[in-house]
């Protein structure tokens, strides 16, 4: 019964897969980051909290409860140089290297069509490269549950939430429904605030309402069913080019492609307006950033107790 089990649990994991995001651009960051590394690097492939980039971070985390060889990179064709010396023994296929930045969502549809043609039953795990994470271990135990609860309920998109330690409003919120199936950590989502003014994080916060990580796990087929349901007009586009993907032309048909798209952000413009399709799983034990601004850098420096070598000569900034 053990090596049926066994078996079973082993085959079911050879359908997860990871997709870390790493294209964004940095700006917001990028006053701090200039001076860390001297040069115009986005911020995942700075070495903000320490001796690795925060992209290398990601990596290192997301192969606690991941194979490597099915963790894929999304990444802006614009900086190879920062990026190639990072990913040197990833699978040369595993690096999705867009045009350019149009936004998370196209990022994911990409990413998610790659998949889909290898893997038709797969569950994916989406990492945003520019997190602070207290405890790694701990994360990626939220993580399984979440993979866990994707493979149970195949028409739902899992977003891990994290209890907040403040009225923060700089942050999406997801303001949680009715646990599923009795479960103590897993809710449906009601609906999300994007960015709330101060009187409102508050009354979120007493509400019980979580941040959103925009960490999320779902099937393939969940995933790209929300992506046409809440923009058909992009999703048809996108993917009547789906035929050259994989072949020598793809190179060619992406650059076509993405100079006729617009930026579309998959938070507001694909998951705000399908709360119906997502759950939400509720993070405790972990502290958590998102380290788009320097003085979130700085308060997780502090509690982390690390002071990199670059903290001397841009402290009187940010502080």
């Amino acid at each position: 019964m053990n090596r049926r089990v066994s078996a079973a649990t082993v085959h079911s994991r050879e359908h997860e897969w990871a997709l870390i995001l790493a294209g964004g651009d940095g700006t917001r960051l990028k006053s701090l980051t200039r001076k860390i590394a001297g040069d115009e690097r986005p911020k995942q492939f700075c070495s903000v909290l320490g001796t690795r980039t925060l992209l290398e971070e990601t990596q290192q985390r997301v192969a606690l409860e991941l194979s490597p060889k099915r963790t894929l990179y999304v990444v802006n064709r614009a900086h190879e140089a920062f990026y190639a010396p990072l990913l040197g023994r990833a699978p040369a296929q595993n690096i999705l290297a867009q045009p350019g930045n149009r936004g998370t969502a196209p990022a994911i549809l990409y990413s998610l069509i790659r998949i889909a043609a290898v893997d038709s039953h797969a569950i994916v795990a989406f990492f945003p490269s520019d997190h602070y994470i207290s405890d790694n271990a701990r994360f990626m135990a939220h993580i399984r549950s979440a993979l866990n609860a994707a493979r149970a309920r195949f028409d739902r998109v899992v977003l891990l939430g994290l209890e907040p330690n403040g009225p923060e409003v700089e942050y999406g919120w997801i303001e949680t429904g009715a646990p599923i199936d009795g479960h103590t950590q897993l809710f449906n989502v009601r609906r999300f605030w994007e960015k709330p003014n101060r009187w409102l994080a508050e009354v979120l916060q007493l509400r019980g309402c979580l941040w959103n990580s925009f960490v999320m796990v779902g099937s393939v087929p969940a995933l790209l069913e929300i992506i046409q349901r809440a923009i058909p007009d992009f999703y048809r586009f996108f993917t009547r080019r789906c035929p050259t993907f994989g072949s020598p032309a793809e190179s060619r048909a992406l650059a076509q492609l993405y100079r006729l798209i617009p930026e579309v952000n998959f938070s507001h413009q694909v998951l705000a307006p399908r709360p119906d399709r997502l759950a939400a799983l509720k993070v405790t034990g972990v502290r958590w950033n998102d380290l788009g601004e320097p003085k979130r850098v700085m308060d997780s420096l502090t509690t982390e107790g690390i002071r990199p070598a670059w903290v001397d000569a841009v402290i009187p900034q940010f502080l």
